[in-house]
Formats: structure tokens, C-alpha cells, sequence
């Protein structure tokens, strides 16, 4: 007997799956930390360009500026640093006068023939502020003899130091002097009009190369009432004219109100 056919099962027909894709429209959300990164990345790069800038800054500019965010209120010392269209101001309390007179006498050295010209300026420190003086020769080195018209020479260094001098907040006071000789000028000029002439022909010239109308404190002629050498009263370095940057003031306290009466009366039965 012929073994029996098994029938064989017939494959299952293959599931169709169906993808439906949305064509169109925006993509989904992506956050918001891109956002976060790129304002790191331009507050850095702020922050370089900044001490790039510092860096090649000169020395007073660095200065103001560390003593600001050492003292913002600027209650702490006694700067100049708020002359406007003055250019950066320098720091000029009592302790930093050395550091002025030191840029003083550098921007000097920049006038021209300043060699022939140094043995005839004196820049000291006084108790009245910083003194810079001209000291006359016998043959008038800064102004013409027995005249208030200056020299070559005088508006030259008179123009340096104003430029330099009116970048600060301190009052300027200039003063001339002469020697002991009588004034031989005719119509009773004297020596007292003859020094304050030249002090303010001195304040005309430094006003005309940048220093500020508000900063002359006073123009006073001297005379022979202040000599150099009272030793020789009529040697020729007593006629002079002498520039003074005045200390800076603290600034005044806050004025505190007076503390109201107490009611002493005593307080009356019932």
C-alpha cells in the first residue's frame, strides 16, 4: 500500500506594512542651548578685546581704571577723574604729586632745545602744590627785557605744560616775579606791573594751548616781595614766572540733620 501524500501548508502571504510620511512644515523642536552658547562665546570674546585694549593703554588710563573698581563712589581718595572733553585724567591726590611731577618733567623734555633750556626750570613740591618756575637769565631767556611779551622759548614750554596741566581737575594759580632793580619805565610803571603783566600774559598763552578757563585760580604779580636768592637780591633767576598746581580738596561731608528736641515736659494727671 502506497504511502499517503501529506498535504504541505501553504506560506502565509507576506504583511504588507504601510509608512506614512508628513511632507512639509517645520522640523521639530531643537532647544535652546545653542543660544546659551554663542552669548558665552561673544561675552568672552568682549572680555578679550577689553584687556587687549588695557594692555596697550598707557600707565595713568590703567590706573584710573583699577581705581575705579577699587573705589567706585571715588570716596577714597581725591582724584581728578571727572573733566569733561578733557581727555583721561590723572590721579592727583598728595601721595601721587611725585608721580605728576615726574610726567611733568617728561613732557618738557619734549620741547625743543629743551638741553639749553633745563638748568633754567625748577619743578618742586611745596606745601602750596606743585611749583614750576622759569627762571629768567640775564639776557631774557623767556621774556624780553623789561616787557611782558614771551620768547620763543617761553611759549614753547608754556604751551607743553598747558596741554599737560589741563587734562587735571586742580585749580592753577601763576604768579610773576621780579629782582630788586627799579623799573626804569616811564609813566610810573613798576616792578608790581610789570610781574603781574607777565604772570598774565603767561595765563593768556597756557589758556590758548589747553588749559581750561576754569582751572586759573588767581594771576598775581609779586614783585620783588618773594626773592629766589635774598642773598643777591637783583640776580636775574628772581625774575621768573611761576606755574602752581594747587592740592586737590576732599570733598565736603554730607551735612547731617540736627537731631529733633525731645519733649521734656512732664506728662499732666488725670
Amino acid at each position: 500500500m502506497a504511502d499517503a501524500q501529506v498535504p504541505v501548508p501553504k506560506a502565509p502571504p507576506p504583511r504588507i506594512v504601510i509608512i506614512r510620511k508628513n511632507k512639509g512644515g517645520h522640523g521639530g523642536h531643537h532647544g535652546g542651548a545653542w543660544k546659551v552658547a554663542y552669548a558665552d562665546f561673544v561675552t568672552a570674546m568682549m572680555a578679550l578685546f577689553i584687556v587687549l585694549w588695557l594692555m596697550g593703554s598707557d600707565k595713568e588710563v590703567q590706573e584710573a581704571i583699577a581705581g575705579y573698581f577699587r573705589d567706585p563712589t571715588g570716596q577714597g581718595k581725591m582724584v581728578g577723574m571727572s573733566v569733561a572733553g578733557a581727555g583721561h585724567s590723572l590721579e592727583v591726590p598728595k601721595e601721587d604729586m611725585d608721580k605728576l611731577r615726574e610726567k611733568v618733567q617728561q613732557a618738557l623734555t619734549q620741547t625743543p632745545n629743551f638741553r639749553d633750556l633745563k638748568d633754567h626750570i625748577e619743578v618742586t613740591i611745596t606745601a602750596d602744590g606743585l611749583r614750576i618756575e622759569l627762571l629768567e637769565t640775564e639776557a631774557g631767556m623767556f621774556f624780553e627785557s623789561g616787557k611782558a611779551v614771551p620768547t620763543e622759548a617761553a611759549t614753547e614750554l608754556l604751551g607743553t605744560l598747558a596741554s599737560e596741566l589741563g587734562k587735571l581737575p586742580n585749580k592753577i594759580l601763576i604768579e610773576g616775579h621780579t629782582d630788586s632793580k627799579p623799573f626804569s619805565g616811564a609813566g610810573g610803571y613798576t616792578n608790581w606791573e610789570l610781574s603781574a603783566d607777565r604772570a598774565n600774559s603767561a595765563r593768556r598763552l597756557m589758556q590758548g594751548h589747553g588749559l581750561r578757563a576754569e582751572q586759573i585760580a588767581q594771576v598775581r604779580g609779586c614783585a620783588d616781595t618773594q626773592l629766589r636768592r635774598k642773598d643777591d637780591p637783583e640776580a636775574a633767576s628772581n625774575r621768573r614766572i611761576s606755574v602752581i598746581v594747587q592740592w586737590l580738596s576732599p570733598p565736603a561731608p554730607p551735612a547731617t540733620p540736627a537731631p529733633a528736641p525731645e519733649n521734656t515736659a512732664p506728662a499732666k494727671g488725670h
